[in-house]
This record gives C-alpha cells, sequence and structure tokens, in this order.
C-alpha cells in the first residue's frame, strides 16, 4: 500500500465506544505521524423525536449542546494528547452520519476511526447504525472499533477431550 495516512478524523459521542476509538485513533496518529480531528455532531432536534413538539428556547438549548461538545472535546484533547500533537476539534450541528462523511470529503480525511455500538436484531432496525452508514458513504477508509467481547467460555467436546 503506497497511501499513507495524514490526517484521520474520530467522531466522538462520548459514549464508551467512542471512547476506545479515540484512544486506539491517537496511537495509530503517533505512530505514523498523522495530524487527528476530534468532531462531535449534535442532533438536530428538528430533525429527530421532538421535530413535531414545542421546545422553549430551541436555538438556546441547542446552543448550550454544543458549547457542552465544545467543552468535553477540549478536555479529551487535552487529556489524550498533553503534548500539542497536532488536533484540532469541531462540533456541527446535523444529523451525525451526513454530518461525518460531508465533513470527511470537505477536510480531505484519509481516514475515519469511529467507535461502533455492535447493535444487532430489533435495537440496529429500529436505532440504525451511524457507523454503518458511515461505512457506507465515505470518501475514504473507516476503521471501526469494538468494545471487545468477553471471551467466551468452551466447552469441551469429543475432539478437544483428553483421552
Amino acid at each position: 500500500m503506497t497511501e499513507s495516512i495524514t490526517r484521520i478524523l474520530v467522531p466522538v459521542d462520548f459514549s464508551a465506544h467512542s471512547d476506545r476509538a479515540l484512544r486506539y485513533a491517537a496511537k495509530l496518529a503517533g505512530q505514523v505521524g498523522a495530524s487527528v480531528e476530534l468532531l462531535h455532531v449534535v442532533e438536530n432536534i428538528n430533525y429527530g423525536a421532538f421535530s413535531e413538539a414545542y421546545v422553549p428556547n430551541l436555538p438556546d438549548l441547542m446552543q448550550e449542546l454544543v458549547n457542552d461538545g465544545v467543552q468535553r472535546l477540549t478536555s479529551l484533547k487535552a487529556a489524550l494528547f498533553p503534548h500539542g500533537a497536532d488536533v484540532e476539534t469541531a462540533v456541527f450541528v446535523g444529523y451525525p452520519a451526513s454530518a461525518i462523511v460531508d465533513h470527511a470529503r470537505a477536510g480531505g480525511f484519509d481516514l475515519i476511526v469511529m467507535g461502533t455500538h455492535g447493535r444487532t436484531g430489533l435495537s440496529h432496525m429500529f436505532m440504525g447504525s451511524v457507523a454503518e452508514r458511515v461505512v457506507r458513504t465515505a470518501p475514504c477508509a473507516v476503521l471501526t472499533v469494538r468494545e471487545r467481547a468477553a471471551t467466551p467460555a468452551v466447552k469441551p467436546t469429543a475432539s478437544t477431550k483428553a483421552a
């Protein structure tokens, strides 16, 4: 592979899954000398569950969510990149999958590193997957990082039993 990784985009939703992906991206960026951008997308309430409900002071609420995202990303940046690595942060309002893909395209990123909840069955059908949508539509490579699954106990079978 001759392509190099110089810019990494890390979508952050402040879950344990995105924290694991962020730590992975920080380590990878250090190994390959890439810059990193942390991106948090505040879902626009106008498009979600509250689209048909009255939400008082909606602009103030949205600005509070954006400000909270900025503050939390700044804290993560300071904690994971204490030596002044090339790290930027951004907070957008919109639909998460679309905002991530649009920003990756506009920013010329080489790689997106993101966590995935690993939903299956009904929860996947109803909730969908931001990571899945990003993988399908991203203009660059996408690395999804899952929480490590517990190692299942291995039951001895006829072929594994000692004679």
